[in-house]
């Protein structure tokens, strides 16, 4: 990933000009856009290939007949080179494991991916299928990143953590099956504008146990915000998109520039180096908008003039936030990394934690009763409907599902 990746235009509390194409609409979208940066229309996987330079070797194996991989003993498997570039994480599955899948929804779609709702007829169970065309991943250069983030997912087992249902591939496209929420954090912030304190204990409580509990298996997420974070039916939250996620060992160090500007620490925006105390900047920048309805710092075009921006702005926290929330925004914006929070047994003990037992079983056990109430408003699923084989007809699919979405 030796290239610069900022992700912007998703978190500023102006929403961003709708881009040609489109066809989802409203803030429910926002947060399963952000599980694939850069969204916009997709073209048929098999059209862009022949633009592909790099990989001519490649379009001759798109254009033979699909052979019976799945019908030969595993020493007999002709693995074109198409498909074993994405093994061992996204392994072949037979099309008719695929269409035990209906489509309920399109949740979001872009020029990198389609996000769809779908019932998984033999588990009884509503998931979410990213459909990832595997020309993009070439043309991007993003293979390795797409890799590792599955690798992670099936690595991480924790009750605030979006789980990992299943990945595969088809001859177009790669498919990663999670489990599916309705809302996520951004929407309702952008619904309510800030948060009561109690439900921002609890989220941050939350928050600081997935943090903690990925750094000690030595992985640094690098793209803590409000998209990036659901919402289950009794209102806890569940961390997804580790697209930027890697792993990082206790004491190693990262340099690339990634993430989404607003939420950069000082030491990731200066082209590091950095460690896992990079995430917990971005939670006090997520706790701060929250608290407040704003960002502790306006977005800018680009990560040298978000870097100034940053180390020349003292976060002005109201006056009507209460005095142990605000010494915990103060300890989390923190320009100094060594300086800031980052062990369990200091959140343990801060004042605004008092009475907090860091336990996922006892917090799953308070309902969050105002993200209840609003997912009784959230717009309801589209009817569902069958398909061939969308690894094929995928962009007939979406165009058919946004004309319905009307």
């Amino acid at each position: 990933m030796g290239a610069v990746s900022c992700r912007q235009g998703q978190h500023t509390r102006v929403s961003a000009p709708q881009k040609q194409g489109d066809n989802i609409q409203g803030h429910w979208v926002q947060g399963w856009k952000s599980l694939w940066c850069g969204m916009g229309t997709i073209r048929s996987g098999l059209e862009e290939l022949w633009g592909l330079q790099r990989h001519q070797c490649l379009h001759q194996e798109l254009l033979q007949p699909a052979p019976l991989l799945l019908e030969k003993p595993q020493s007999e498997w002709p693995v074109p080179q198409f498909i074993s570039l994405f093994l061992p994480e996204f392994p072949v599955r037979p099309v008719r494991e695929q269409q035990e899948l209906k489509i309920l929804g399109l949740v979001a779609k872009g020029s990198f991916g389609t996000v769809l709702k779908v019932l998984d007829c033999a588990q009884k169970a509503v998931f979410a299928v990213k459909v990832v065309p595997k020309v993009k991943v070439l043309q991007r250069d993003t293979l390795r990143q797409c890799k590792e983030e599955v690798s992670i997912q099936r690595q991480i087992n924790h009750p605030f953590v979006h789980s990992l249902g299943d990945s595969w591939q088809g001859k177009q496209h790669l498919f990663i099956m999670c489990s599916y929420c309705s809302m996520d954090l951004y929407s309702l912030w952008s619904t309510v504008g800030w948060f009561p304190e109690d439900s921002i204990r609890l989220f941050a409580a939350e928050l600081v146990l997935v943090l903690c509990y990925l750094h000690d298996l030595g992985i640094i997420h690098r793209d803590v915000k409000m998209e990036n974070i659901l919402l289950d039916e009794r209102g806890h939250l569940k961390v997804t998109d580790f697209g930027l996620s890697r792993h990082l060992s206790q004491g190693a160090r990262a340099y690339t520039i990634c993430g989404t500007l607003q939420y950069m620490a000082p030491e990731v925006l200066s082209g590091g180096p950095y460690n896992h105390t990079a995430d917990w900047w971005s939670l006090g920048v997520l706790l701060f908008s929250l608290a407040t309805g704003k960002f502790p710092v306006a977005a800018e075009r680009d990560h040298v003039a978000m870097l100034a921006s940053v180390a020349h702005c003292e976060s002005e926290i109201p006056a009507s936030i209460n005095q142990e929330l605000s010494l915990l925004l103060h300890e989390l914006l923190c320009q100094n990394p060594l300086h800031r929070l980052r062990y369990l047994h200091h959140f343990q003990v801060h004042p605004f934690f008092r009475g907090v037992a860091f336990d996922p079983e006892l917090l799953q056990k308070q309902p969050v009763n105002f993200v209840m109430e609003k997912q009784d408003t959230w717009p309801s699923p589209l009817e569902s409907m069958s398909f061939e084989d969308f690894d094929y007809d995928l962009e007939s699919l979406v165009h058919s599902i946004s004309i319905d979405s009307y």
